[in-house]
């Protein structure tokens, strides 16, 4: 206003539909005291006026400081990604993707977090997730949550080296009765996918040992204390012995899942292009 001189002029420079006078006399209402002198052609500051305008003018820089982020994060130049998995997730390779996205938009932080599959249920739900990589039970998401895909995991029966399956390159569910078998027991689908194929076809697993890390259980695995049923990948990337199991040929779905239809969050949005292309 001081700077235009009027404020018609100043509503015009800004764009502003609102008559500006009427705006200056209903702040001058609630602030208790004019801010402008109208006596003249044009208006001028009073003392008022000339004590306000420093906040003015940092609440304007604000609003534009504000707008510069908002902007900001909507281009990718900045902003944070909040990324759930569960620990045996094998169809997103979740190090190549994210650092193939950091690549193409070095600005945003990407946050990853292994969690069990209620704890990464809860956390879309609450808001802490933008995306969440898990393998729900057959009742399927909560009300609240939608998958964005659907992918299907092989699952395979991986074993020690020297095993007497290592070189079968197939087995049926009954020639596992009485092998010993290393369990996982992190609630992140995997287990319930195990012991649904399990009673399905009758076998009575002896488990030996039960962890809570995969990492621990392919080492327990290629120390010979058990096999294991795992997804394919897992028993690759270790380089261990993976062996098909026929009648019938297990699997899971794992699914990335969020809030809404399309991630509010833009990077979570670019994100998920990557990956919805990356699974398999």
């Amino acid at each position: 206003m001081i700077t235009h001189g009027s404020f018609t002029a100043a509503a015009r420079a800004e764009l502003i539909v609102q008559s500006a006078s009427t705006s200056v006399r209903k702040r001058e209402r609630e602030l208790g005291a004019d801010l402008f002198d109208r006596t003249g052609r044009r208006v001028v500051l009073t003392e008022a006026g000339r004590a306000l305008l420093p906040s003015a003018r940092t609440v304007l820089a604000g609003t534009d400081a504000a707008r510069d982020a908002v902007a900001a994060v909507s281009a990718l130049a900045t902003g944070r990604v909040r990324i759930g998995t569960i620990q045996t997730l094998a169809c997103v390779d979740l190090a190549a993707e994210p650092a193939a996205f950091h690549r193409l938009w070095p600005g945003v932080q990407i946050s990853l977090r292994e969690a069990t599959t209620p704890e990464l249920l809860a956390g879309l739900l609450a808001g802490e997730l933008d995306l969440g990589h898990l393998a729900p039970d057959a009742a399927g998401l909560p009300d609240g949550l939608v998958a964005f895909a659907s992918w299907q995991e092989d699952l395979v029966l991986i074993t020690a080296p020297g095993h007497r399956l290592a070189t079968a390159g197939r087995t049926l569910i009954e020639d596992l009765a009485g092998e010993p078998f290393v369990d996982f027991r992190a609630g992140t689908g995997l287990e319930t996918a195990v012991q649904r194929l399990a009673a399905h076809c009758g076998l009575e697993r002896r488990i030996t040992c039960d962890v809570t890390q995969i990492r621990l259980l392919v080492d327990l695995v290629r120390a010979g204390i058990g096999v294991a049923i795992l997804p394919r990948r897992i028993g690759e990337d270790a380089g261990l012995p993976c062996v098909s199991i026929r009648q019938p040929e297990p699997g899971r779905t794992v699914v990335p899942a969020g809030r809404s239809p399309r991630p509010r969050n833009p990077a979570a949005g670019a994100l998920l292009d990557r990956l919805a292309g990356g699974g398999s």
